[in-house]
């Protein structure tokens, strides 16, 4: 299945969706790693009818920080097509039914579960553009409390769209890119994982330059532009990592809103920094000064990483 499609909608447009007859299913995706609570924020004010969508139980499957299924998954493994069906129909989810998904941070969590709900086979699934904050903007109202919807009955599978493995992300002959903060890229600073750096190869194409300064995405041209400066071009296969395979998913969204369609190595730098035979690169070149993983396990900068601008990464930092 292709991503290269309709991938976003405005505020005003999911408006005029409530206002309609068309079943829209709207999840709201807000977490950030060790910020506020986001079910707690949810019930607090919501976009009217939706439902709480858990990253941590609901998008991946929890794991102990240090545990052997970390290192063989990442941080934040995916569930498996049945436990993702169970959650979707949990959701209220039907098949056929449009699904918004949203934020409060962008699109940099929301954009895990567009990816994933893609994935399983669901074909009109948008990113609210600009997130939480667009819809305030807007003046639109917000709701208190919790939906529980009625169970939907959605049949879901798994493999509608690409993805790598450490093994191919090692040897990918294509454009590799890394969406975590440009700090962690070059190795500077590395807060959850146990080595910093990337991997050898891989550019760097922060998530943060797939938006506008109201959080809102590039046009489709400008992120064409963005992409082809990083190595995009017609005929050549791309790939996209980040932390732990969640805002990977915002970079992957980005391209298939220019027409590029990516794979996502879902373990991500947090499964591959944890194998240490794996090789990490320092330095702004993708190529970096290489060293092996032995006698690195562990070992690097650790600090909290701020963006481009100075301002806190916040997801794009950490996952």
């Amino acid at each position: 299945m292709s991503t290269t499609h309709q991938v976003l909608i405005s505020a005003e447009e999911l408006r005029l969706r409530l206002d309609g007859s068309t079943k829209t299913v709207i999840l709201d995706v807000r977490w950030a790693l060790g910020g506020p609570n986001g079910r707690e924020a949810y019930a607090e004010g919501h976009v009217p009818g939706a439902v709480f969508a858990d990253l941590e139980h609901e998008l991946a499957v929890p794991v102990a920080p240090g545990s052997p299924e970390e290192a063989a998954g990442g941080r934040h493994p995916l569930p498996s097509p049945g436990q993702f069906q169970a959650t979707a129909r949990h959701w209220g989810i039907d098949d056929g039914d449009s699904v918004v998904v949203y934020d409060d941070s962008f699109g940099q969590a929301a954009a895990r579960a567009w990816w994933m709900l893609r994935d399983a086979g669901l074909d009109d699934v948008r990113i609210l553009d600009g997130g939480l904050a667009a819809w305030r903007r807007q003046g639109l109202p917000l709701e208190g409390g919790v939906t529980a919807p009625a169970p939907g009955g959605a049949h879901l599978g798994s493999g509608a769209l690409a993805t790598i493995d450490a093994d191919e992300a090692a040897g990918f002959a294509g454009l590799l890119l890394d969406a975590r903060a440009g700090e962690r890229y070059r190795g500077e600073v590395e807060p959850v994982d146990p080595r910093a750096g990337h991997i050898p190869g891989a550019v760097s194409a922060p998530t943060s330059g797939n938006l506008a300064e109201d959080g809102t995405f590039l046009p489709a041209e400008e992120l064409r532009r963005r992409f082809a400066e990083l190595g995009a071009e017609p005929g050549r296969a791309v790939a996209v990592y980040c932390g732990s395979g969640v805002t990977a998913a915002h970079d992957v969204a980005a391209l298939a809103i220019a027409g590029i369609e990516a794979a996502l190595y879902p373990g991500s730098f947090s499964q591959w920094s944890r194998d240490p035979a794996r090789p990490v690169a320092m330095g702004a070149q993708p190529s970096g000064e290489s060293a092996s993983g032995e006698g690195a396990f562990g070992e690097g900068p650790s600090s909290a990483a701020t963006s481009g601008t100075g301002q806190p990464d916040g997801i794009a930092s950490a996952i």
